[in-house]
């Protein structure tokens, strides 16, 4: 494992992010990078897994710790009872703002390495795919993708600041987001030019390769859209 501290932009401190790297930057080589969002079990080995992933992909993959300003480290699944109240113990205390700012620190020290081209994205799963979107309207990379994001629907006001490509991966049948909440997103969205939706007979989480509502076919569907988007953005 290789970690990487980042300095925070409000000055309170740095944070540690998970960082994997690909063959062609490990030859010296500048290749395109993606930042991993986390869920609310923080950088555990699933977001490991997926950066590694990405690198094998070509990609600069990075996972920075969100949780850090309530408890640096935090590495749980969805497995235990005791992990799930933790998890939401730490969701419910998270500050959304502070957080993107975190994320933007991180787009920030990508851009700054020798090995990086210049073009960045994010991907995200549950908080981060709400944080993934805020990176569309907040931040500078060139391409975003959310997997089951929550809240969104209480920030579309955000969405006329979207420059950048965007994908939302929306679970049909998501106990944490409501019909009401997906219809609203999918109508906001159904004539954008920049905003793809796509919907999935699923529930939240179905790409958690560990998790129980993991539903193989859905989500090789999803990520094959993912991967295909985002190359067409950052290669």
């Amino acid at each position: 494992m290789t970690y990487e501290t980042i300095k925070a932009s409000d000055g309170s401190g740095t944070f540690k992010a998970y960082i994997a790297m690909p063959e062609a930057a490990q030859n010296g080589d500048k290749c395109p990078a993606i930042i991993v969002i986390q869920e609310i079990f923080g950088v555990n080995k699933e977001l490991r897994d997926k950066c590694d992933l990405w690198a094998s992909k070509g990609y600069i993959a990075i996972s920075p710790d969100l949780f850090w300003r309530q408890e640096p480290g935090v590495d749980i699944t969805d497995q235990s009872e005791a992990e799930w109240e933790k998890a939401f113990a730490l969701f419910n205390g998270f500050d959304v703002d502070k957080g993107v700012e975190d994320l933007i620190a991180t787009d920030h020290y990508l851009k700054n390495l020798d090995i990086c081209n210049g073009k960045t994205g994010s991907i995200g799963y549950c908080l981060g795919g709400q944080l993934a979107y805020l990176m569309a309207t907040r931040s500078e990379t060139d391409v975003n993708v959310g997997y089951y994001g929550v809240n969104i629907q209480n920030l579309l006001d955000e969405a006329k600041n979207i420059k950048a490509p965007l994908m939302l991966h929306i679970a049909e049948q998501d106990e944490f987001v409501p019909e009401e909440a997906r219809t609203q997103i999918i109508e906001h969205f159904k004539n954008s030019d920049l905003v793809e939706t796509y919907s999935y007979d699923a529930n939240h989480a179905f790409s958690r390769g560990n998790g129980v509502h993991y539903d193989e076919a859905c989500a090789k569907r999803a990520n094959e859209r993912s991967y295909a988007f985002i190359d067409k953005a950052l290669k």
